[in-house]
């Protein structure tokens, strides 16, 4: 069961309650809804944390963790996925999300020319830097609709076959 799986992984509330960098949150942390592996908190804590993963700024997990603490959705889940975006994954998915931006807002590619100027580079990135967030929120959304509802319906496809299993016991 995915449930049994996501534990084993998982720590355990009191280690994160009991973290001395987490007090400020005060009575936030013990919304039982934080730490609850349900269909609900699970693929809100997916939608959080894919969406999460597509904003190109440092602190990818703070921003997941503030959604997740105001939505009361699994804590964990919603940082650990914003690891998608790590160094290695980031190149692909950055210039995926860059030719996505180009390609919504009906934009050519930019020319080949460049120099190695401070001229060329903030020209540079005031040309990209628009596709860019645009592809990257049309990802982010896309990911985030796609997580919540895979979830759902991962976690009731396996909640059936297991109905299903026990029925023919």
């Amino acid at each position: 069961m995915p449930k049994k799986l996501i534990k084993k992984y998982m720590p355990s509330p009191e280690s994160i309650k009991g973290n001395k960098n987490l007090r400020f949150l005060g009575d936030k942390l013990h919304d039982p809804n934080l730490w609850h592996l349900n269909r609900r908190s699970v693929s809100a804590a997916f939608a959080i944390g894919l969406f999460a993963a597509w904003i190109p700024t440092p602190g990818q997990m703070m921003i997941a963790a503030a959604i997740a603490l105001y939505f009361s959705a699994n804590l964990p889940i919603s940082v650990a996925l914003v690891w998608i975006t790590n160094p290695s994954t980031m190149p692909p998915m950055f210039y995926f999300a860059y030719r996505l931006g180009l390609w919504s807002l009906h934009q050519p590619p930019p020319a080949a020319d460049f120099e190695l100027s401070l001229e060329s580079l903030t020209s540079g990135l005031s040309d990209i830097g628009g596709p860019f967030l645009m592809g990257c929120l049309i990802l982010g959304i896309i990911s985030s609709i796609v997580g919540y509802f895979g979830i759902r319906l991962f976690w009731r496809w396996h909640v059936v076959k297991q109905w299903r299993a026990r029925s023919e016991r």
